[in-house]
């Protein structure tokens, strides 16, 4: 099912450079891949928050965050500017820019990023009888000795 929503993002009041933990950043790669893999237009993903009452809209470039329970629909946050390049392994946080449109957002950064893991987390699980691990063969390869 498609659907198509619009947000609207304010003037920018700041920005902050910040880590993301590994498990959020590489859970949510994992869910976009699986939201590939369901429709090849895909342009996002809409991951409830529901501890908090705020939707995630997560696409390729950022994250956004709109409060649940506001109606005009405006950006709260926005989490951009992914670098996992510099990170040294899988394990390492991943660096982002926290960018900011409403007043209230700093105080909300206090629990997202805790709650968007947690949200993840849930989502992926019932992802995981959709898509079943597929089993892998281990080939010997001859090797030639000169």
């Amino acid at each position: 099912m498609h659907t198509k929503e619009v947000f609207y993002r304010g003037k920018k009041l700041g920005h902050e450079d910040r880590m993301l933990p590994a498990v959020s950043y590489n859970a949510m790669r994992t869910l976009l891949a699986y939201s590939d893999l369901d429709n090849s237009e895909s342009s996002g993903i809409f991951l409830p928050i529901r501890s908090m009452q705020y939707m995630a809209v997560i696409d390729q470039q950022e994250i956004i965050f709109v409060d649940g329970l506001c109606a005009k629909k405006s950006i709260e946050l926005a989490w951009r500017k992914f670098h996992p390049q510099q990170r040294e392994n899988l394990i390492d946080p991943v660096p982002y820019r926290m960018s900011y449109y409403d007043e209230k957002a700093l105080e909300t950064m206090k629990r997202i990023q805790w709650e968007f893991n947690k949200a993840l987390q849930v989502e992926l699980e019932k992802m995981k009888d959709q898509y079943p691990k597929s089993k892998a063969d281990v080939i010997t390869l001859n090797t030639y000795k000169t």
